[in-house]
């Protein structure tokens, strides 16, 4: 089943709506000021050719929507869009309704867990604010998590955020999710490319017309940032989620919903198969569209309806 957006826009609930006020942003965030240039249509904009100029942007988005105060990406770690990041939770909050009659849920009774949370620590940030979940959050980046765990200090969610080392390079649930602990789904920004070499080479498709708009503007090889492991694995995404697919049989008791973004239209049918393989009993394809972006992710279950249905009654119980 594929769930397609009404249109080229943000989710309803997404609070990204219209055009960005950088009044307000340079309000909560001064250090933006200095980045604000005229677009080459004359409109106010900031230099998203600058890797700083857009972490400070997305930090100005946080503070003004979300009050965070202090959240810190060290420089060469990726810098999530903020307003795409928020789609993926909002639809994940839309498929969870689906099993709940209807009725988003929120609250500290469901809990997340988020495969690869970054430094950012983005998701968890999002899915508290906007839903009151609780979130799991794991990384095998030990540096990436103490950053993330000072943003969850400096802004009091430390409490309904755990965070967690992924030991085990090649594990996604192993050594992480407790024999005991029940989720109410998972979600994963995995690595899209196979190589660093490809990583590179996307990028530089990414700005080509930027470039073509303003030959006078040099342009960064990574605007977003990102380490190794973030961007890249061997196989890149399609091996990627097809390992997380096969590991999650040995935890659909435990997880009402796996889910991840699946960066290229084409892999959907190959993870499908592999899907089928492992015996998922329901499974959709998410759509979500920003501007002319579209996206996805993919979601899989090994519990009916029924099932799924009854897990939500025990949990407003």
């Amino acid at each position: 089943m594929s769930k397609q957006p009404t249109g080229a826009l943000l989710h309803p609930r997404n609070r990204h709506q219209g055009r960005y006020d950088f009044a307000a942003l340079i309000a909560v965030e001064p250090r933006l000021k200095s980045f604000m240039i005229r677009n080459p249509y004359g409109k106010d904009s900031i230099d998203f050719a600058n890797p700083e100029a857009v972490r400070v942007f997305n930090a100005a988005l946080l503070r003004q929507l979300y009050g965070i105060q202090q959240w810190r990406i060290p420089e060469g770690y990726l810098c999530p869009p903020v307003p795409g990041r928020a789609d993926y939770i909002h639809g994940l909050a839309d498929l969870l309704a689906a099993d709940a009659q209807g009725e988003v849920p929120r609250g500290a009774a469901f809990t997340a867990l988020d495969i690869g949370t970054g430094a950012s620590c983005i998701y968890p940030i999002l899915a508290h604010h906007d839903y009151g979940w609780r979130v799991i959050a794991s990384d095998i980046d030990p540096q990436a998590l103490a950053c993330a765990a000072e943003t969850l200090s400096a802004n009091a969610l430390a409490e309904v955020v755990e965070l967690r080392l992924q030991a085990t390079k090649s594990a996604f649930f192993k050594g992480v999710l407790q024999p005991d602990e029940r989720v109410v789904c998972t979600l994963c920004n995995p690595p899209f490319h196979s190589s660093a070499a490809e990583a590179s080479s996307g990028s530089a498709r990414k700005w080509r017309n930027l470039g073509k708009q303003d030959p006078q503007r040099k342009l960064p090889t990574l605007n977003f940032g990102g380490k190794s492991n973030e961007l890249w694995c061997k196989g890149g995404e399609l091996t990627f989620v097809r390992n997380m697919i096969r590991e999650s049989k040995d935890y659909a008791e435990q997880v009402l919903w796996f889910t991840s973004l699946v960066s290229k239209s084409a892999h959907i049918r190959l993870l499908q198969r592999t899907l089928q393989q492992v015996g998922a009993v329901d499974v959709q394809v998410c759509s979500m569209a920003q501007g002319q972006k579209q996206s996805r992710f993919l979601a899989w279950s090994f519990h009916t309806a029924e099932q799924r249905q009854a897990w939500f009654f025990d949990a407003k119980a």
